[in-house]
Order: structure tokens, then sequence, then C-alpha cells
């Protein structure tokens, strides 16, 4: 007689549970939430398995440790997006509609993953050499995807130049992945695709041209830091470290040999390496705060001051990357009280940013305008790293068209 399988009827306990048959892509997108918001180091296998509501040892049945589950959901993005855009850049025989129809499929595929998109931005340099090496080609080829009808586009660019629009494309894009405002996706998509064609249509300025930054030095150390003082040239070390290593590999023995000391004198200046970087994030607001207010008082009108405003900021940024990269990379690793301080700081910079925009765009929402911001703030970071943090000009000029279109 054949053996029948006990189905469950009105909640009854004992009959068999069944696994769902997706089970490994759901661990897989919680986990790559969890590492995209709280960074690869803050997050343990029991936190991932309890938020899939499985015991560790059942996730193990998919993954043998957290790092393979790290690199499966960095792949499985990267393979998404070159997938998504590998079928989008055969529908059309036109570049523009080509282009259109590729930066279209980013965006799709970006919004479905919109809560797991900063594994790309900072997690990634946690991958080792050769998973590292997979996903920097990986996103080569997804540049090429926007380059090879962008060169038909604007075939006056250089090499350079085509380079330097990609990544301020591709950044526009990813910068929906930083925040949670709230648009209906449509919306969403036609308002990034506006951002992607203003900086695509943009004539970039000769080297030398703005006479805003005239003057300005862009230099790799960090201006204001009077490094008589040991808790600055602490403070200054550490945020290289931060930068260069990410703060989870960077030890207070590391920053004490770096500054000249012993680990045990860094604590007469900070009580933990959590002050620390709460410190360098201070430091980074205040920048960014006195920044806005300069050109808000050097100008007489809005637009005046949203030009004014692009042109500072990357000058002021350029000129101390590392800390600005930390402050945008780290927050995740700053202590529960600290981070909920700083994110309510780094809100109200956005807002000022927003409303400025809207007073010279009066056609823009606030809503709206946030995702200005962003984008213009993301791309001076993922542009910047490009080039090496040089030609202020150009990348001022892609933060203007992305702001005022």
């Amino acid at each position: 007689m054949p053996t029948r399988t006990r189905v469950a009827v009105g909640g009854d306990e004992s009959a068999p549970r069944t696994r769902p048959k997706n089970r490994k892509a759901q661990i897989a997108a919680v986990a790559a939430e969890a590492f995209s918001e709280r960074g690869y180091h803050a997050v343990g296998i029991d936190d991932i398995a309890s938020a899939v509501g499985v015991s560790g040892p059942a996730l193990y049945r998919h993954f043998p440790n957290k790092y393979a589950l790290f690199v499966h959901a960095v792949e499985s993005l990267s393979q998404a997006l070159l997938d998504a855009t590998d079928a989008a850049r055969c529908e059309r025989d036109d570049p523009r509609q080509q282009l259109q129809a590729v930066m279209v499929a980013v965006i799709g595929v970006t919004l479905e993953n919109r809560r797991r998109g900063g594994l790309y931005r900072w997690e990634g340099r946690y991958l080792e050499k050769t998973d590292r090496e997979n996903l920097r080609l990986e996103v080569l080829a997804l540049r090429q995807r926007i380059a090879d009808p962008l060169s038909t586009v604007r075939p006056e660019l250089d090499r350079a130049h085509l380079g330097l629009v990609t990544s301020a494309v591709l950044s526009v894009i990813g910068s929906v992945t930083a925040h949670r405002s709230a648009l209906p996706p449509k919306q969403i998509e036609a308002f990034l695709l506006s951002i992607c064609w203003s900086v695509i249509d943009i004539e970039l300025p000769q080297i030398g041209s703005s006479t805003a930054t005239k003057g300005v030095k862009v230099t790799k150390q960090i201006p204001g830091l009077v490094r008589t003082s040991k808790r600055e040239v602490l403070l200054h070390e550490a945020v290289l470290l931060f930068y260069e290593r990410g703060y989870h590999e960077v030890s207070i023995e590391e920053i004490g040999a770096a500054a000249g000391i012993t680990a045990s004198s860094v604590y007469r200046y900070f009580p933990s390496k959590a002050d620390l970087l709460a410190a360098a994030f201070h430091r980074a607001s205040d920048r960014l705060n006195v920044t806005l207010g300069s050109a808000l008082a050097e100008s007489e009108t809005p637009l005046q001051a949203v030009r004014t405003l692009a042109e500072m900021y990357v000058a002021v940024f350029f000129a101390q990357s590392e800390l600005l990269a930390v402050y945008f990379a780290e927050i995740g690793n700053l202590p529960d009280d600290a981070r909920a301080e700083l994110r309510k700081i780094q809100r109200l910079n956005i807002e000022e940013w927003a409303h400025l925009c809207v007073e010279a765009r009066p056609e823009l929402t606030v809503v709206q305008a946030r995702f200005l911001v962003h984008a213009a703030l993301g791309l001076v970071f993922d542009v910047g790293r490009v080039v090496g943090f040089s030609e202020a000009e150009r990348v001022s000029a892609l933060l203007c068209a992305t702001l005022l279109g």
C-alpha cells in the first residue's frame, strides 16, 4: 500500500514542515541587505539566520561560512546588472535609444535591490584578492555597457572624459541605494533618467576655467588640523588608516604607532576606537556645514548659491577626500547613540541642500530635490575616486548639471 504524505489541517503541528524551495535566495537577500546597511563585520551569521527564521546550522547547509554568503550576495547583484544590460543593449539600433534602454535596465535592477546597493560602494573592499578582481572585471563590463553607446552619442569625448561621464551616470543611478526618500518607481526612473541625460549632455569645461576654484589648492592633507596637538595627530592618522583599510581592520595599536605613541597613550585622548571614529564624523560634518554657510554668504541668488556651493564642496572634498570618505562609509560602525545623532546631522545637511535647490528650481518638490542632492554628493565621491580626486572643475560641472539640470 503506498505511503501517504500527511497534510496539515487547521494548524496541525504534527505535520511535516516543508523547506521553501527558494530558501537559499531568501538567505542571500537578507544577508545582502544586512551587509549593505550595517557593514560586513557588524553582521553575524546568527543575525542573518534569525532574520530569515532559521537556525545557524540550517543556514550552513546553504553557505559554509559568512564570507561565502557575502561573496554570493555581491556576485548575484553584479550578475543581475550584467544580465539586464546585456538584454537591453540588443533592443535598439539607435545609439541614444540603446543608451536609454541600458540605463533603464540598470535603474530597474538597482531599484529592485535598493537596500543592498551599499555592497558595492563600501563593502567590496572586504573581498579577498581573487573575488575583488572578479568584481572589478564585472564592474568594468557594466561600465562598458554604458560607454559603448555613449561613445557614439558623444563622439567628441576622449577616453578619459568618456570614463568620467560613464562613472557619473552609474553613480547617479546608484545613489538611490544611499537613502530612503520615496517616490513611485516610475517617477524615480524618469527622474534618474533626466539627471543622467543632464550629465551626458554637459559640455565639460577646460581645466582651470572655473573662477570660483582658481587659487584653491587641492592637497591630500586635511586642512585645519594643527598637528602639533597629539590629539589631532591621532585623529589624522586614524582617518588615513580607516580610509585605506576600513574601520574594523585597524587596531588601536596601529593608530598609536602611526602617531608615534603607544596604544595605552591613545586612551589618554580617546576612550575607544569608536570615539576616534565619532570625532572624525563630527570633524567632517563641521567642514560640510562651513562650506554651505560660506556658499550662502557669498551668493546673491539661490541659483548662484547652488553653483558656488558645488564648486566649494568639490574643492573641500578633494582636499580632504579621506576624511569625507570615512564620513560616508563608516557610519554603520558607530555606537547606536552616536550613529543616531550623526544620522540626524546628515539629514539636516541634506535638507539644507534640498531646500536651496527648490529655491533655485521652483518646479521641484522637496522630495525630488533630495534625490538630486543624494545623486550629487555620491557623484563627487564616485567620480572623484576615478580621477584620483583631481579635475575639480569638471567634477564641479557634473555636480551642477546634477543639481540644476
